[in-house]
């Protein structure tokens, strides 16, 4: 006999546990959700809130586009040259926020934005525009509007919104989701407003989250997935921690085999 059978179960017993168990509450997405409170109403209509450095997509149109024409931006000519062939495509100039909050607009000058959602931007340039245009339309679209992902994730890296709304699971999901190794308790959301930085802890795993200022994400937010205990762990010991185990773990019971 090469070991006394009790170290031998003791040996597996330990294996087993290293390797196998982990909490459902650690690794199941909004766990608790069967008693979780109904989302409040505002938050399905969350509208993000401008800010500086926006860049803004902004069109004025009206019954007359010749009356409208002086408060659009003017028409760039783009030229893009691949190899040989040079193509031209002509767009529209966009407005970049400043750092009072304002934009320059076409004959109206100084107009300031920051601080209002989308929509609030729209009726504040529709009130200015009735006085010189009859029944203006505005389409406003944000086109910088991106968020950042890093961390414990498979797919890191920065992800552009075209829909102005996108919540912290969606993004998550854009990065291919969390690593086994993610710790799911402790998600950071670093959000900058008015110039001022903030971070917030986020656990997923509790259903109440989606009640949360967090759930929804605003442009430029920095979402980070911190490393949990078996990452750490691996760093210090050896990243195939695991893979031995699981291979002592199977010579353990090839011994118990001979052995019996």
């Amino acid at each position: 006999m090469l070991f006394p059978k009790f170290k031998i179960y003791f040996l597996v017993f330990f294996a087993f546990m290293f390797v196998s168990c982990v909490s459902k509450k650690d690794m199941v997405y909004l766990y608790n959700s069967d008693g979780a409170s109904k989302t409040e109403s505002g938050k399905t209509d969350y509208e993000p809130v401008l800010q500086n450095d926006d860049i803004l997509s902004i069109t004025v149109s009206a019954e007359n586009p010749e009356v409208a024409a002086p408060y659009n931006l003017k028409a760039v000519s783009v030229s893009n040259v691949n190899g040989a062939v040079a193509s031209q495509a002509t767009s529209l100039d966009n407005y970049i926020i400043d750092k009072n909050g304002e934009i320059e607009f076409p004959q109206l000058g100084k107009i300031k934005l920051a601080g209002l959602t989308r929509n609030e931007a729209v009726d504040k340039l529709k009130t200015i525009l009735s006085e010189y245009i009859t029944n203006p339309t505005i389409h406003m679209r944000i086109v910088n509007f991106k968020i950042s992902v890093i961390g414990e994730v498979n797919n890191p890296g920065v992800h552009r919104v075209n829909s102005e709304r996108i919540t912290l699971l969606e993004a998550l999901s854009l990065s291919g989701d969390l690593s086994i190794f993610g710790k799911r308790k402790n998600i950071m959301v670093i959000r900058e407003s008015e110039g001022a930085k903030s971070i917030a802890k986020v656990d997923i795993t509790d259903a109440n989250f989606l009640n949360s200022d967090y759930y929804y994400l605003k442009q430029n937010d920095v979402v980070y997935v911190e490393p949990n205990g078996a990452r750490r762990n691996s760093a210090i010991i050896g990243p195939n921690i695991t893979v031995g185990l699981s291979v002592l773990s199977f010579a353990i019971g090839v011994i118990l085999l001979i052995t019996r």
